[in-house]
């Protein structure tokens, strides 16, 4: 079996040890005879599994009793309306930052259902830098701060999060699990599940029980969070085998070592393509040194025509998803938790082989 060397921004790459884990229990979970995507979600063996990968994030994070874990569908896209939707009360506004392609759909978003201030916005330097703290005039009466901690397309990241008395409200979804985070300075956490927690299909919030009560009676039911809360995330027939998959990462996150551990091996992996890239004039890194990313590294070429060949070659020889985001163009490589030093390392000898070739 060949495998290549998978640098997709999402849906990424998958710990091979959970595939192969997932493998060998696909026809029979546990003696069950069955599936776990055919266990009722009412069953005994399913509440074991949403029970286990609950207790893996909140070991992992460190989550406290005052938050609630739950596993909801629609991805980090529908959270950019049901936060608002939540909480946000009427006639009242919050505070976002636009860092990014995906602040700014959050910003779009809940722009719809009521008042949304924009703090700041990096889009007229091309979302190069995430701004600095005396930049952000947080509105004392604002019902919460929302943020992209990392931005999956421009590969720019948070290094410190903003000190706030509201609420803050992060979208870790490219970086969840990546580095520990002090849950407890937060409202609201969530995270597409594509990118460090397992498969697409399945979002993750972690939410401060407080916040729940916030909810008006005028929202929808299946978007009230007290709705998800008070069933265990069970209200309707949740994505099984997602969920299952994030019991498995949590499971192999926690036996290499937990949160902290993949914060060394990220800095690792993302200092061998950042030096690369900064010690030639070859390449070049469009974001600002403070505010790289670590699971998201974009760079350029001077042409795009150069940029096309490189993503080719990479490609034909065993490297894929190299190719930038289609709104921004370039070069990514999205180095998650599951993209092994090895990969990293292969990927750098290639772009040296690459330069001395067409430098």
């Amino acid at each position: 079996m060949a495998r290549v060397h998978n640098f997709s921004a999402g849906p990424a790459a998958m710990p091979l040890a959970v595939l192969e884990k997932a493998r060998a229990e696909m026809l029979d979970l546990a003696d069950s005879g069955m599936s776990v995507m055919e266990l009722s979600h009412r069953s005994r063996e399913f509440q074991a599994i949403i029970d286990g990968a609950e207790s893996g994030i909140r070991r992992l994070l460190g989550v406290s009793d005052n938050y609630a874990v739950l596993f909801l569908q629609g991805g980090a896209s529908l959270q950019f309306a049901m936060i608002p939707m939540n909480l946000r009360r009427p006639g009242k506004s919050a505070d976002y930052v636009d860092t990014g392609s995906w602040a700014s759909k959050a910003i779009k978003e809940a722009k719809l259902t009521g008042a949304a201030k924009v703090l700041w916005s990096g889009k007229g330097d091309n979302y190069t830098k995430i701004p600095k703290a005396e930049e952000l005039k947080i509105s004392p009466d604002a019902e919460y701060l929302h943020i992209c901690s990392n931005e999956t397309i421009g590969g720019i990241r948070w290094m410190q999060f903003p000190e706030t008395k509201v609420p803050l409200i992060a979208d870790m979804s490219s970086e969840i699990f990546s580095r520990p985070v002090d849950v407890n300075k937060f409202g609201l956490i969530y995270a597409g599940a594509q990118k460090n927690l397992g498969p697409s299909g399945l979002a993750v919030v972690i939410i401060r029980k407080d916040l729940v009560e916030r909810t008006a009676g005028s929202v929808p039911v299946f978007m009230r969070y007290s709705t998800h809360v008070n069933s265990g995330s069970l209200y309707n027939t949740p994505n099984t085998w997602a969920v299952y998959m994030v019991k498995l990462v949590c499971e192999w996150v926690e036996s290499n070592g937990g949160v902290a551990a993949f914060e060394k091996k990220s800095g690792e992996k993302a200092a061998l393509l950042y030096d690369l890239i900064d010690g030639s004039e070859f390449w070049r890194s469009p974001v600002e040194k403070e505010s790289r990313s670590v699971m998201n590294v974009v760079w350029r070429l001077s042409k795009e025509e150069l940029e096309e060949e490189f993503v080719k070659q990479a490609k034909e020889a065993g490297f894929i998803g190299l190719k930038g985001h289609r709104s921004v163009g370039g070069i990514r490589a999205s180095i998650y938790n599951a993209v092994t030093l090895e990969s990293v390392e292969a990927l750098a000898a290639f772009m040296k082989d690459f330069e001395q070739k067409n430098g």
